[in-house]
């Protein structure tokens, strides 16, 4: 798609959930560049909000538009929800695909694949028909698009695992998830960001803080962030832990 071309808004579809927001929905898979067009229109949002306009949250092909009903229809005076979306029509006509960001930055994302951190490699590898070594080989290799956040505070979904890595959900979720382990889910690939519940099968952790609450930025990672997971040793995911966790 060419940068400040405008969108082919087309196939775009509108509609209500709820009472207090709109979503615009931009297609119906995991694409980059419809990650792209939903990326582009959140920014745009927030760089030009309506009247009412209460929030926006990406997601994988769509985009939640929240707004306050009663100041979206000029207190009472007109219909809020067709309002916000003749709102959307007009922004989607008017916006270009330019995105902020001007060139690719790589994050490095440090992990120890040991069977201490990665608990179900064994049965990645196994249900892969492939072995440990090949595993952590094949997931260390691309560089993974985040497509969104969510779940938890940091939570990165992360697309560009390659397909033969693909591994069901547990059966049953475990309760407890240490912060920083690296986990396959299907076809995806994400890393719980802080101690959690959870059902991905976790094959590494990492010992960087993808979450902190009084940073200046929390999230370590942001929607658009390119990431490359990087094998380390034992030994040094835990000199790492103590510098990142200790400051």
């Amino acid at each position: 798609m060419p940068k400040s071309a405008h969108l082919d808004t087309s196939h775009i579809q509108l509609f209500p959930l709820g009472d207090s927001a709109l979503v615009v929905q931009f297609g119906e898979v995991i694409d980059v560049s419809i990650h792209e067009q939903v990326r582009a229109f959140a920014e745009y949002v927030e760089v030009h909000p309506f009247y009412g306009f209460v929030e926006q949250v990406p997601a994988y092909t769509t985009v939640t538009v929240y707004y306050n009903p009663w100041l979206s229809s000029l207190k009472g005076k007109v219909n809020p929800y067709e309002t916000v979306v003749v709102w959307v029509q007009e922004a989607l006509a008017k916006m270009t695909s330019a995105s902020k960001k001007t060139g690719k930055v790589v994050k490095e994302i440090p992990v120890c694949y040991s069977s201490e951190f990665g608990p179900d490699l064994k049965f990645v590898a196994e249900n892969s028909g492939l072995s440990e070594a090949e595993v952590i080989a094949l997931h260390t290799a691309p560089e993974y698009l985040v497509y969104m956040m969510g779940f938890a505070p940091g939570f990165p979904y992360l697309g560009g695992l390659n397909l033969s890595l693909a591994t069901p959900r547990k059966a049953t979720p475990r309760p407890t998830i240490p912060a920083g382990s690296v986990g396959i889910a299907g076809e995806q690939t994400g890393v719980y960001p802080m101690q959690t519940p959870g059902g991905w099968q976790l094959i590494g952790r990492t010992p960087l803080a993808l979450f902190k609450v009084h940073r200046e930025t929390p999230s370590l990672l942001q929607m658009g962030d390119t990431v490359k997971f990087v094998p380390i040793r034992p030994e040094e995911f835990y000199q790492l832990q103590t510098e990142h966790h200790g400051s």
